[in-house]
């Protein structure tokens, strides 16, 4: 019965899967201007178009997509307007992709019979890294064609690895390594298929940073300001160290059920916190050449309403983004907290992947940030 109830869960995910896909293609065909121009492009390709071109907008109207440079000329264009970075309606609608997706995901590690541990976890945690670093490729590559140089990948190629969908991308070839481990670990080839999933993941992090690092050697466009990661990484460690300290100290019942994992949620939120503090409010004392924007929609608001809200000598001394890190490591311990052992004994295979993503959705923008930064771009 438990069998057959799986297969029928399957099935609908798979016909709900397919079935918006086609809708989404029909209506596209049948309303384009509506459809596509109008929701599609509007809110998802468009904000990938602009951002892989560098330009300020991408303009859409009769079905011809150009491309402006200016606030001035993004403001007076006629038709439908993107910028880049995220909306309400896109941020909604990822996180409803997200929910659907982990309960594929599920699905599919019940299918294979894998065994959800904190070694699974930790296996995981590379690909995050990764992940971030991954998308940093692709602003070297937008600073390249603001500079004139040249894409490094070319359009649309690069959108792939343009969020929001590098998080699909990300997902293909971290599921790609995850299969193909555990089978050969089934086959006898390894024996634990988890140390030879984070050692990939390991392999792939080190090369994309040493692209990025052999780019930085040898291009005048992009510098190298070291003290960013560093004040991200020990900032990041200190807070994790100082909550996993004071959490088995005073309240144990915190980290009962994650154990090591809830100190790693807290440290991958806290570089994502800290990274956005650094390049919104402190590039000038940094010596960044470049002026960081908020592209994401709390980020934006929690920078705006604490200018508006706190003094403006205090805005000056410390300026206005502090709080988000505020916001992101007191989320994160709330979820760590949530994450007693009851749920780990009950469903732990939904456990450790809500867990899994609870952390990407933080360390992956998070190192984004702190390496775009730390390379000036």
């Amino acid at each position: 019965m438990e069998l057959s109830d799986g297969l029928d869960l399957e099935r609908a995910w798979l016909a709900t899967f397919l079935g918006g896909i086609a809708a989404l293609v029909v209506g596209s065909l049948a309303f384009p201007q509506r459809v596509y121009d109008g929701f599609l492009w509007r809110y998802f390709w468009g904000p990938v178009d602009a951002d892989a071109h560098g330009a300020t907008c991408a303009v859409r109207d009769g079905g011809v997509t150009e491309r402006l440079y200016g606030q001035t000329a993004c403001a007076g264009a006629d038709g439908i307007v993107a910028t880049p970075g995220y909306t309400t309606v896109s941020t909604v609608s990822y996180a409803i992709v997200l929910v659907f997706m982990l309960v594929g995901v599920l699905l599919l590690l019940r299918r294979l019979d894998i065994r959800m541990s904190k070694r699974f976890y930790f296996a995981l945690f590379p690909f995050m890294l990764f992940g971030g670093a991954l998308r940093v490729v692709e602003d070297v590559n937008a600073t390249f064609v603001r500079e004139g140089v040249g894409m490094l990948i070319p359009f649309p190629t690069v959108g792939l690895i343009i969020s929001p969908f590098i998080y699909f991308t990300m997902f293909g070839i971290t599921l790609a390594a995850l299969v193909g481990t555990i089978s050969l670990s089934k086959r006898g080839v390894i024996d634990e298929f988890e140390t030879v999933l984070g050692g990939v993941g390991a392999v792939a992090l080190a090369a994309t940073l040493a692209v990025l690092l052999y780019v930085s050697a040898t291009s005048d466009i992009v510098g190298f300001y070291p003290a960013v990661a560093v004040i991200v990484l020990v900032g990041a460690t200190l807070t994790a160290a100082a909550f996993w300290v004071l959490s088995e100290r005073y309240a144990p019942r915190i980290n009962a059920g994650t154990g090591a994992m809830g100190p790693l949620v807290v440290w991958g939120h806290s570089v994502d916190g800290i990274a956005n503090v650094l390049s919104l409010d402190w590039h000038e004392e940094l010596g960044l050449p470049v002026e960081y924007g908020s592209k994401h929609v709390v980020n934006a608001a929690v920078d705006r309403y604490t200018g508006i809200i706190q003094p403006e000598w205090l805005t000056d001394a410390i300026g206005t983004v502090w709080p988000f890190l505020l916001i992101k490591v007191f989320a994160a311990v709330a979820v760590v907290w949530v994450f007693d052992r009851e749920i780990f004994e009950e469903s732990p295979r939904y456990a450790y992947l809500l867990l899994i993503a609870i952390l990407a959705v933080g360390l992956g923008p998070g190192t984004r940030d702190m390496i775009r930064a730390t390379l000036g771009i």
